[in-house]
């Protein structure tokens, strides 16, 4: 199985007001997806310090280079769920 961070409910042009799907009906959350997910034409692709889950904790693995802007391979969004 793979992981997909950006294909879910938060990203699909079927989301509705209230997280309630579009086609299904249901409220959904960031964790679904299906197979009538449709991309949103724009997502919010930015990557560096300020949106990473690991900036100013104890985890990151650069805390003294670590700045708004910067980018690391150690980088995790802030909205990924365990």
């Amino acid at each position: 199985m793979s992981i997909r961070i950006g294909n879910s409910c938060v990203n699909c042009e079927n989301l509705g007001p209230n997280d309630v799907c579009k086609v299904h009906g249901v409220k959904v959350s960031n964790s679904y997806t299906c197979d009538s997910f449709d991309m949103k034409a724009a997502l919010k692709n930015d990557p560096n310090c300020v949106t990473c889950a690991r900036y100013n904790e104890s985890d990151c693995a650069n805390p003294s280079k670590a700045a708004p802007g910067m980018l690391c391979s150690h980088w995790a969004p802030q909205n990924a769920q365990a």
